[in-house]
């Protein structure tokens, strides 16, 4: 063979001398050291990759080596890179070698050793450009895996067993830095999965490689298939968790038509809405939730700690739509799946719904989205729905489709001119700008006594008790405070504001009416 010929996967011979190969990296491993066996004081290094360059064919490389050649051959490529392996030592699979390493349809394995071979970064583009479709098809039969809801119903049934996974991202964990009790560092990083059965599973990662691919991904819009996955049952949680480990392959977004439905379905979950309320089960009860926070301490933590979490705010209800046309304040949601249904429709639009051959169910409840404001900022597009919301606003839907437009109103107003107690569950968000999503677990007006205190500890209005109205062209109305300059909330309205009117009553509470179309305050 010419030393500069390249050889694809599938004809690849032990006879062969010098050969090439190229492929795309699908799977990667950490680099590992291990004593010599011709001298223990000395140590070897290495590390493993497989690579792919048809639809059916691909192949382990272990590379074996000094610190140096190990380190510095392992960081110029990652999972997903287009490499030529120059010069490799093809040899018959050793099953007690390979057992750790993906299992491959190629009979044989390469190994790279220093100083006759090398990895490099493919630089042809025709090349690469035919390569990098292959990341899509998955590593095993595509057919052949298990559902979330299989996992479940099987429970330690499966404890111990490699099988193959299809979900898709619903939350990614914060990667851990440990050191074991011998000095070796390492890292971990929980990934939740979620799909049409189940709303929340663990896939747990240990391998640095791995735990790169996984950070790359945006939650909710991105559906697994993972090859050989372990499965085992874990006492604490008490459930089934699923391990990538070095003989794991995952492919992202593959291109298979289960995994199209499932992305679909992700897709309309997450538009919808309903993946935030999907785990009523984890929610803490509100007397249990005692932290209290400003609206950018919220932002901040939320930043510093991309997990779900729970806090208490002192805020105004700065957007709140309950004088919008029914149908955008009630909605309809299928029981099954929680998928958001249109007024015309009379059956649920998700394909991979549990319950698509069973009697239609749907469930009718408040659905919306408010926006919270303090002295600090502003947190948008909050969920108030089902019983929160009812207990929030004193009614039923049946009595809020009863309410007239002046009654509507009035209710409105009644929480943009108040100060209230608001209990969340802080969720991270790939939709939203701030990226984080905010669920209201219970709201009610802060009483006097609370409202005091926390004005005071804050630096909000209730230290100052002038309070400055403005409005404009904008189609807002803003509040102030007069020693300070802060806006302390602002009030969208429908019209250009030509004119305010304010009035005082009880102990604190305003009231304002503005523009084109007057905001009538309650009698």
């Amino acid at each position: 063979m010419a030393s500069h010929s390249y050889i694809s996967i599938s004809e690849l011979h032990p006879s062969f001398s010098h050969p090439n190969v190229f492929g795309i990296v699908i799977a990667k491993t950490d680099v590992r050291s291990f004593p010599s066996r011709k001298n223990s004081d000395v140590e070897r290094f290495t590390f493993g990759f497989t690579i792919k360059d048809s639809p059916d064919f691909f192949i382990n490389v272990s590379a074996w080596g000094n610190q140096g050649y190990i380190n510095s051959l392992a960081d110029n490529f990652r999972i997903g890179d287009c490499v030529t392996v120059e010069n490799p030592l093809v040899s018959t699979k050793d099953p007690e070698k390979d057992k750790f390493c993906p299992a491959t349809p190629s009979p044989y394995r390469l190994l790279v050793v220093e100083p006759h071979s090398r990895v490099l970064l493919c630089t042809d583009m025709d090349t690469v450009d035919r390569l990098l479709p292959l990341m899509h098809l998955p590593a095993k039969d595509s057919a052949d895996f298990y559902s979330l809801g299989d996992i479940v119903a099987n429970g330690q049934k499966l404890d111990g067993a490699a099988i193959n996974i299809l979900a898709a991202v619903k939350t990614m964990g914060e990667s851990r830095q440990f050191t074991t009790s011998d000095g070796r560092r390492g890292q971990r990083l929980e990934v939740k999965l979620f799909d049409d059965a189940v709303s929340g599973f663990p896939l747990v990662c240990w391998e640095k490689e791995s735990i790169q691919l996984l950070q790359t991904l945006v939650p909710r819009e991105a559906v697994l298939f993972v090859a050989d996955a372990k499965i085992s049952f874990d006492s604490f949680r008490g459930g089934m968790v699923a391990t990538v480990t070095s003989k794991s392959v995952i492919t992202v977004n593959p291109d298979t038509r289960e995994a199209g439905l499932l992305f679909s379905f992700a897709k309309q979950m997450s538009e919808s809405g309903a993946l935030d309320h999907d785990e009523a089960a984890e929610d803490l009860p509100v007397d249990a939730i005692t932290d209290v926070y400003t609206v950018h301490q919220l932002k901040l933590k939320a930043k510093e700690q991309p997990e779900t979490f729970f806090g208490l705010t002192y805020s105004f209800i700065s957007k709140l739509d309950l004088d919008s046309s029914a149908s955008k304040v009630i909605k309809t949601r299928c029981s099954k799946c929680r998928f958001l249904l249109t007024e015309d429709m009379q059956s649920c639009g998700n394909q991979l719904c549990p319950g698509v051959e069973q009697p239609f169910s749907g469930t009718t409840g408040f659905d919306l989205l408010v926006d919270l404001t303090d002295h600090t900022g502003t947190l948008q597009a909050c969920s108030l729905r089902g019983a929160t919301a009812e207990q929030t606003l004193g009614c039923s839907t049946d009595e809020f489709i009863r309410l007239t437009d002046d009654q509507r109103t009035a209710l409105k107003w009644k929480f943009l001119l108040e100060r209230c107690k608001i209990y969340l569950k802080i969720l991270p968000s790939a939709r939203t700008k701030s990226g984080i999503r905010g669920v209201i677990l219970a709201c009610s007006p802060a009483d006097p006594g609370e409202r005091r205190s926390m004005n005071v500890n804050q630096g909000t209005v209730g230290s100052d008790p002038v309070i400055l109205a403005t409005a404009g062209y904008d189609h807002t109305v803003r509040f102030w405070q007069a020693h300070s300059g802060i806006c302390t909330r602002t009030v969208q309205h429908q019209d250009s504001v030509s004119f305010l009117w304010l009035a005082r009553f009880g102990e604190s509470s305003l009231f304002t009416s503005a523009g084109l179309q007057p905001l009538t305050p309650p009698t």
